[in-house]
């Protein structure tokens, strides 16, 4: 090892270094490093004061044993000593150490800040870059209170140099992070923007972080910065790289600086003034010009560099969406960087291209890509690319082209990596969904999508099935013939045999004509799937049985003997069981008049927001989907631009919800209000075998879009109807509005009869003074009890 002069560097140090690395073992290495930490230990104990070079050296060596991966216990207070000392070495060795160990709740904070607070005051400017790394590095919020008043104060002060500037405005920047409530807003606010007119570009660099930062949390303070913002970007893109030789980068000239102005612009919509608006756009026009020239070098530097700028200034582009021959301009630009070798550049193309295709300027010059698009879906081996071509087609997709890019997501999706299934299943659902012009399109699309990925499709896409069929009478023929044909293979998914199971219960009539699909056709080819189904499958096929007694009457004593069977009436689900005794009962007891009131077919559903779609912008998040997702549908498929989006938060509904569950669904209320544990109505007269005769409500629903609060039930007046009900039941609604919903139970014993009343809220607010109260004739008042509770 070369000798070491005390004067060029800590000989000591070198040493323990060395010896470190020659350590054979680890056990040698610890052994190595206690050696070491009880020398220092002593040294800092003993007697003899030691001189700023020795505190510097043990200090250095701590440090080192630190980044080591060895826990330090000792030499905090000899760092903090350091940082009175009048040399540069020492005292940056004392910061270093501050900023690596000392933790931000040390009692020690009050002693570094004294010293902080002294270089500050120096005006020593290579004192004060070191206190200012320390505070950004340390970055706690003793040190915003600390300092953050007095920071700002020395960015815009005039006699500050530029380094200081710098180190000044770049900490303010990690304060104003890290404990943004600190950091004051006051007269350097209007002074720090003009920072950007800096001879120094280091400064002007800093500053424009700073303001970016501080323009997002309070836009209209710093306004001023967008002439000025454009003024230095123009400089920058029209000067030669040797007019910036300090600051140009491969050819490019200062390439973070306009990062940071382009950044910095897009915090604000485009310039109100002509002029100013007119410069921008020239520059704008001048970087993609620049990108379409030959490269100066070879060299991936030179590509990143002259890249970053040019996605940046596309993404104000995008931002602004008022010029349309820069959008244009734009989407040709990255249409070229589609079939890219560099990996990096297509993801980034194809994220940049689906903020472009919900332009209405540049939605058309998207779409002129849709064949590199869908060839990179199929070829490409990164899935992270192939998941953003997944999101550019479906954001490009319209009427025009609906029918080609779900035929080649539904192709693609039979081989599509498992991350991303899910939601190419939910895209391909929505999509088929609004661009249907023909249902029966869409019919065979979300079959062909079950068929291919029925383990992907969420209960949310088959009940869009349902709900849709239900509301369109024109395609119910051919659903029911379709699903008939799809449940004939060998093997079916058990969503398929939802679909058929629901759609065969409401409309296997409309197909009972042809010999090949009677009634006892349909009927045998569901029960066939019944013993491979799931729990929840198997119910709703009951109650697709009951609703075959109402269609068909021919096959009634089959149904009746399949409920009658020990595997249904002793079966070990409660669920399934309590059906098969309630089924078989109603199809022994009930008339035909009270069997056709019972199991008639559903009503069409109320217009609300898609379900499919909620959950897309669950998965997806807040503001990561392109304007398609912005449109709210009903179940017609139409669309229409609504303000309630609340909905799309609320969680899907059990799977039990079918054609006729027996679990009883609360009243509609967000804060239920009911006074027993009785069975309350349900809200619509088919969900619920036990409560046959509530009145339907025109919020009603019975699959996922209960979702949606955003239909409330129609008023409903008590009247002689209500009452007459209960000749025949015990139990039901006798009243309902917006805000409150009444119902009764009744039970009787020979002689004696027990009502209670229920009283269900269903506003979103807690009643106050409710009371209810029993009136009767004089003669019953003494043989009513009346009991409120």
């Amino acid at each position: 090892m070369p000798a070491v002069s005390k004067g060029d560097g800590m000989r000591g140090l070198a040493v323990f270094i060395s010896d470190i690395r020659n350590c054979k073992s680890k056990e040698a290495e610890v052994k190595r490093i206690n050696k070491e930490l009880a020398n220092i230990r002593s040294k800092f104990k003993g007697d003899k004061a030691l001189d700023g070079y020795s505190k510097k050296k043990y200090v250095c060596k701590l440090l080192f044993i630190f980044l080591l991966g060895h826990d330090i216990d000792f030499g905090h207070m000899e760092a903090v000593n350091l940082l009175s000392s009048n040399k540069y070495t020492e005292k940056q060795i004392g910061y270093l150490f501050i900023s690596v160990l000392v933790n931000s709740n040390s009692d020690l904070i009050s002693l570094i800040n004294n010293g902080i607070k002294n270089d500050l005051a120096s005006r020593n400017p290579t004192f004060m870059n070191l206190a200012l790394h320390c505070i950004a590095n340390v970055g706690s919020r003793e040190m915003a209170e600390a300092f953050a008043s007095q920071i700002p104060s020395i960015l815009v002060a005039g006699d500050t140099m530029d380094s200081v500037k710098q180190s000044a405005a770049l900490c303010l920047l990690r304060l104003n992070r890290t404990s943004p409530d600190l950091v004051p807003m006051g007269e350097w606010t209007a002074r720090v923007v003009h920072l950007l007119n800096d001879q120094h570009l280091g400064v002007v660099t800093a500053a424009a972080s700073l303001i970016t930062t501080l323009a997002q949390k309070s836009p209209e303070d710093f306004k001023t910065s967008i002439s000025l913002a454009v003024a230095r970007l123009s400089r920058i893109v029209t000067s030669a790289s040797i007019d910036l030789q300090d600051y140009t980068y491969y050819f490019v000239a200062a390439p973070w600086l306009s990062v940071k102005l382009l950044r910095l612009l897009q915090c604000y919509p485009p310039p109100e003034d002509a002029a100013l608006r007119s410069r921008l756009t020239e520059c704008l026009e001048t970087i993609l010009n620049k990108a379409q020239e030959p490269p100066k070098s070879k060299k991936v530097q030179h590509s990143n560099a002259k890249n970053a700028v040019l996605f940046e200034a596309i993404a104000l582009i995008i931002h602004h969406d008022s010029e349309p021959t820069l959008l244009v301009r734009a989407c040709n630009q990255l249409g070229q960087f589609l079939q890219h070798r560099e990996t990096n550049l297509r993801y980034l193309a194809l994220e940049s291209m689906c903020t472009l295709a919900s332009s209405e300027f540049s939605h058309e010059a998207v779409k002129t890509h849709i064949d590199t698009v869908i060839n990179a879906l199929k070829t490409e081996r990164d899935v992270s690319v192939r998941q953003r071509a997944v999101d550019l087609l479906y954001a490009m997709c319209d009427r025009s082209n609906a029918k080609q890019i779900v035929a080649e997501m539904l192709s693609y999706l039979e081989n599509a990596d498992y991350s991303i299934r899910e939601e190419m299943v939910l895209k391909v659902a929505i999509l088929a969904e609004k661009y249907a012009v023909d249902y029966t399109w869409y019919v065979d699309t979300i079959l062909n999508l079950i068929r291919i990925a029925g383990d992907y499709v969420s209960e949310e896409v088959w009940y869009r099935v349902i709900q849709i069929v239900i509301n369109q009478d024109d395609v119910q023929g051919y659903a029911a013939k379709t699903v008939f044909e799809a449940l004939q293979a060998p093997a079916c998914h058990e969503n398929l045999v939802k679909v058929g199971g629901y759609i065969l219960g409401e409309f296997g009539n409309l197909i009972a004509g042809d010999s090949r699909s009677s009634p006892l056709v349909q009927f045998n080819l569901l029960h066939s799937k019944f013993h491979l189904c799931s729990v929840p499958t198997r119910a709703l096929l009951l109650s697709a049985y009951i609703k075959f007694i109402n269609l068909f009457p021919e096959v009634k004593a089959t149904i009746q003997d399949v409920l009658r069977s020990d595997s249904q009436l002793r079966n070990a689900d409660v669920e399934l069981q309590q059906r098969a005794i309630e089924y078989l009962r109603l199809s022994c007891i009930a008339s035909t008049d009270i069997l056709a009131t019972v199991l008639e077919e559903m009503p069409p559903f109320p217009e609300r927001e898609s379900s499919i779609l909620a959950k897309l912008k669950k998965k997806k998040g807040p503001g990561n989907l392109p304007d398609i997702d912005d449109a709210r549908w009903n179940v017609n498929g139409s669309t229409e631009h609504g303000e309630n989006t609340e909905s799309t938060n609320k969680s899907p509904p059990s799977l039990m919800a079918d054609l006729l569950p027996t679990n009883r669904p609360r009243p509609a209320s967000s804060s239920p209000t009911l006074l027993s544990a009785g069975t309350m109505g349900s809200s619509h007269p088919f969900t619920d075998l036990l409560n046959l005769n509530s009145t339907p409500s025109a919020g009603a629903s019975l699959l996922v879009d209960v979702l949606s609060d955003i239909s409330t039930p129609a008023p409903i007046n008590v009247s002689e109807d209500n009452f007459s009900r209960f000749v025949c039941k015990n139990n039901g609604v006798i009243y309902e509005d917006q805000l409150l919903q009444i119902g009764l139970k009744a039970e009787y014993r020979q002689n004696l009869g027990r009502i209670y009343v229920f009283y269900g809220n269903k506003t979103s607010t807690q009643f106050l003074s409710f009371s209810s109260s029993v009136t009767s004739s004089d003669t019953l008042k003494t043989h009513i009890l009346s009991t409120a509770w």
